[in-house]
């Protein structure tokens, strides 16, 4: 099994290596043309995940994989680095972040071994930007607000049981329904996003993903919605010539469906 990684790893590089002498589009790529494509291909891998598509997984691991051969034969022409020393540095971080198992400290739980993650990375890059600093600028709000939540709790800054979470959220829904009743004159989309931002912490001490809540969420709702408007076609009409009551009729009988 091993020999056979192995093969396969060798065939990827060199495969790399032929498209990136013989292919026109293949040569004129950089670091900065390939980056919205190694977005598109991330949320492409969530799409699977999201979807439980083992095949579809797979798939799209090979494409990001394919996204990490090209950034090091990048790396590799300019002199910087190639596969084998990301494939090594990852290694090393990975020996000197998991003393649990290479070492001798000891954390039995996922979240010791989580705040034991976190201080290292601390310590090891000593960020002048302190601990939030290596949450990357680019990532979406959400999941931005999700692990500045997890870095803060790293250090002690967090509830003190969990349930108190909920006051914070009370305040917060409070505060954007005194900013209505004001008129919105003020700040709403700050007092939303404040409310947002308890709510994502208040996932994080539940242990729920809020990214992938929503996103479950997001399809449960299109697969409902898709299902009001084959149904008012097949009888002949669309929904915006329905009445309202007439649309939660059909949204009801979505939900009483087995895969909705």
């Amino acid at each position: 099994m091993e020999d056979k990684r192995l093969k396969a790893t060798a065939r990827l590089l060199e495969v790399m290596n032929t498209l990136r002498r013989e292919c026109p589009w293949d040569r004129e790529q950089t670091f900065e043309s390939l980056r919205n494509n190694t977005i598109e291909e991330t949320y492409e891998l969530v799409d699977a995940i999201t979807d439980g598509n083992m095949e579809g997984i797979k798939e799209e691991l090979g494409d990001l994989l394919l996204h990490v051969v090209f950034y090091s034969k990048l790396g590799e022409e300019q002199g910087a680095f190639d596969f084998g020393e990301v494939a090594d540095a990852l290694c090393d971080k990975l020996i000197y972040r998991h003393p649990h198992v290479y070492g001798e400290i000891h954390a039995d739980t996922p979240d010791a071994v989580k705040e034991n993650w976190e201080a290292l990375k601390l310590r090891k890059k000593n960020r002048k930007s302190g601990t939030l600093g290596g949450v990357p600028r680019s990532l979406p709000a959400m999941v931005k607000a999700f692990r500045m939540g997890e870095k803060a709790a790293a250090t002690g800054f967090d509830w003190e049981k969990k349930e108190d979470v909920w006051d914070k959220v009370k305040e917060e829904i409070g505060e954007v329904e005194a900013e209505m009743r004001a008129g919105a004159t003020g700040d709403l989309e700050g007092e939303f996003g404040d409310l947002f931002f308890a709510l994502v912490n208040a996932c994080r001490l539940y242990g729920v993903d809020p990214e992938s809540a929503l996103a479950r969420t997001n399809k449960k709702f299109r697969t409902r919605f898709d299902y009001m408007e084959t149904q008012a076609a097949a009888s002949g009409r669309m929904l915006h010539d329905m009445t309202l009551d007439e649309m939660e009729a059909l949204w009801q009988r979505a939900k009483e469906e087995p895969t909705r």
